[in-house]
């Protein structure tokens, strides 16, 4: 279940993060607000905030695109908590991103991304979506440097 939260939220996150600044947004932000209102009034509120300060920073921002990758995590935690608490979320989150993907220019549809990797029984995954991944496999530490025993004195170069 867990995997299916998270993949949902990821799902719903990129897609409310892409639909910000582009005509469809009034109808984004009115289907996400709507979607919390399973939250308390000062919750509720402090993400219809959110909404409209992270649509601005897209739409005033020189490269919109990388304001929309650093918020995507952003509001990945947002929904994942609220599906963790109101699991019966799940369905509306469904609903509202058919819907708001429908509305998004071809751009942001391009733009959208889903990625899922599951590692299982001591497995491991490395992926990236739009970035690097590096791994390092053995030692952290540097080899030994080899200690001059005392009595061998390097010949002298002539």
């Amino acid at each position: 279940m867990f995997e299916e939260v998270a993949a949902l939220a990821m799902t719903g996150a990129t897609t409310v993060v892409a639909a910000m600044a582009t005509d469809g947004w009034s109808t984004a932000r009115a289907r996400m607000a709507g979607l919390f209102r399973r939250a308390d009034d000062i919750q509720r509120a402090a993400v219809e905030s959110q909404l409209d300060g992270h649509a601005a920073l897209v739409a005033s921002s020189d490269d919109a695109e990388a304001v929309r990758q650093d918020l995507v995590p952003v509001w990945r935690l947002q929904l994942a908590a609220l599906l963790r608490q109101h699991p019966d979320a799940a369905e509306e989150l469904q609903l509202l991103v058919r819907e708001i993907q429908e509305q998004l220019p071809s751009a942001q549809q391009v733009w959208q991304q889903r990625q899922t990797n599951i590692a299982r029984d001591h497995g491991q995954v490395f992926a990236s979506l739009g970035g690097n991944v590096i791994v390092h496999h053995g030692s952290a530490l540097p080899p030994p440097v080899p200690s001059a025993v005392v009595g061998d004195e390097p010949e002298a170069m002539e």
